[in-house]
Order: C-alpha cells, then sequence, then structure tokens
C-alpha cells in the first residue's frame, strides 16, 4: 500500500472543520439523497444506480491527480459528513475518506475493498476498481442503501443495480475471451494498477516483486530491480508493458523509452476516469486497449 502523503495536521483541521456541518441525520431527512464518492470511478458507478433519485458527488475527478496522495480539504470533509452514502475504494487507497469517518461513524458507507470476493490470491491488491465482481459488489450495496435512505424509489435501484451487472459481466466475458486467445501472454508494470483485470485475463505479470512493493509504496525501486524489468523489456520476455498514465517518474519514462525502442507494445491504465467516459465505458476500453496490444505482440513474435 502506497504510503499516505496527507499532512496530519491538514487532515485534523479538514476534519475539524467537517464536524461544524449540517447534523447528518438531519440532512437525510429532506430533499434528494446525497452519495458521495471518493473518486469519479465509484461515483460512476453509484450514478450508475441512482439514476436520477439521487445527487452524486466525486471528490477526485482529474485524470491526472493521483486519488493515493490526495490531500482532504475542510469543504471536502464536511461534504463527506453530510453525505446520505458515502461511497469510497478503502483498503488504504483513499485514506483520507477514513480519517473524515473515523469522526463521522453515523455516515453510511460503501467500502469496496471489504467486498472484494473471497478466494482471491492474497496479499489483496488495492486496486479494486479493475475486480468487476467488486464492482457489481459495491452497485449492489449502494441500491441496498439507498432502498432503506430512500424507499420510494427501491425499486429503481435495484432495476439499475441488475442493468449494471448484466453489462459488467458482458465485458468480464471478453476479458476471459482475451485471455483465452493469447495464452502465454504476459506483462510487466510500472505499477500494479490492472492486477484484477491481469489476473481475469489469465495474462501473467512478470514484474519482480521488489519493483512492484516500491511502486505500491510510492519509492524508489531499487537498481537492480529496475534492470530486471529493463531485461524483462528489451529480450522480449514480456508480451507488453502496462503502464500507469497518472504517476510517471524518471524511471517510468526510462522503461517506458525502452519499451518503445524494443518495440514492446505498451498499454496505458488509469485510476480515474478519462474524459467523456463511465465506469463500464472506461473498463470496456481498456479491455480493448489489452486485446489490441496483446494482437500486435502476437503478430510480432510469429
Amino acid at each position: 500500500m502506497r504510503a499516505a502523503l496527507a499532512v496530519g495536521a491538514a487532515v485534523a483541521l479538514a476534519i475539524g472543520v467537517a464536524g461544524c456541518g449540517q447534523d447528518h441525520s438531519e440532512s437525510q431527512q429532506h430533499g434528494t439523497p446525497s452519495v458521495v464518492a471518493s473518486t469519479d470511478v465509484w461515483g460512476s458507478v453509484a450514478s450508475a444506480v441512482t439514476g436520477d433519485h439521487a445527487a452524486v458527488k466525486s471528490i477526485v475527478t482529474s485524470a491526472v491527480d493521483d486519488p493515493h496522495s490526495f490531500e482532504v480539504s475542510p469543504a471536502d470533509a464536511a461534504t463527506i459528513s453530510d453525505a446520505s452514502l458515502m461511497v469510497y475504494n478503502g483498503g488504504g487507497y483513499d485514506h483520507w475518506v477514513d480519517d473524515v469517518l473515523s469522526s463521522h461513524q453515523g455516515v453510511p458507507a460503501v467500502n469496496a475493498y471489504s467486498l472484494l470476493p473471497a478466494g482471491l490470491p492474497k496479499p489483496a491488491n488495492e486496486h479494486v476498481f479493475y475486480d468487476l465482481e467488486t464492482a457489481k459488489a459495491v452497485a449492489n450495496q449502494i441500491a441496498e442503501k439507498l432502498g432503506q435512505i430512500d424507499s420510494e424509489h427501491a425499486d429503481d435501484y435495484k432495476a439499475n443495480d441488475a442493468k449494471f451487472g448484466e453489462q459488467a459481466d458482458t465485458i468480464a466475458t471478453a476479458e476471459r475471451a482475451i485471455g483465452a486467445g493469447h495464452p502465454g501472454a504476459s506483462v510487466v508494470a510500472t505499477e500494479p494498477v490492472a492486477h484484477y483485470l491481469l489476473l481475469s485475463m489469465g495474462v501473467a505479470d512478470k514484474t519482480p516483486p521488489g519493483f512492484a512493493s516500491a511502486a505500491e509504496e510510492g519509492d524508489d525501486p531499487a537498481p537492480a530491480d529496475v534492470a530486471a524489468v529493463l531485461d524483462l523489456i528489451n529480450t522480449h520476455q514480456v508480451s507488453a508493458l502496462v503502464v500507469n498514465k497518472q504517476t510517471e517518474s524518471p524511471v517510468t519514462k526510462q522503461i517506458t523509452d525502452a519499451a518503445r525502442q524494443a518495440s514492446v507494445p505498451i498499454i496505458e491504465v488509469t485510476e480515474t476516469l478519462p474524459q467523456g467516459q463511465n465506469y463500464l465505458e472506461w473498463q470496456r476500453k481498456t479491455v480493448d486497449d489489452v486485446a489490441r496490444q496483446l494482437d500486435i505482440a502476437a503478430q510480432a513474435n510469429r
């Protein structure tokens, strides 16, 4: 888990100011339910369930910001504390939500990380938004909790949840088909963001453990680990390189440049939604991008 970069004093100030906001129990008794999401990824999942019956606000929405290192403002903390329902990633990914909720325990919340399907390899990876079963479980929890808060529209929430689940299943089927169509495919990654996508496809991740651990913690990898990654690329021991566009560094640039020079296909992933795309569109496009790059790698090896 990447080290938290938020300054403790700033978080404490934000939580303190949030405590001056509207009384939570009172805020739910009148008007449209308000759903707050830590990132636009989970905000999009929430919007798919709420339809027009609830207001959804996402706190982190920039395609270039890193949600791990986000610092909550007093206004953001107040928004969380006043929410009818808070939807967040959990697992330390958006630790700033936990900081606020610890002082406002009456806020109903959906923690995606806690809904990871049983039986997945441990330790669990925090980037659970790339696991479609978890996204479906989040949508289901949103529908259930909003149905309790807003019983008048409970049936609509359930119907929207079912539709979201069907569309997610279609994408999951495509993921498995890509893996079946590229037996033996493997990648190396600058950061383990797409862990669950690769797992669903059955594509091996050959990233050296030391490199992956350092990337997850936000540290510079050891020179030996960087050399090992470069060797995998330069000797074409992997089908493609997976790059997180939102965490570029001198090391990731060096690796990306090496992949281009070696004609190793590059798969770009993000942690927030590309402009103009909802969650399901984003996942579908990512799956299509992976398929296209693995096709390029397969043709090059013929």
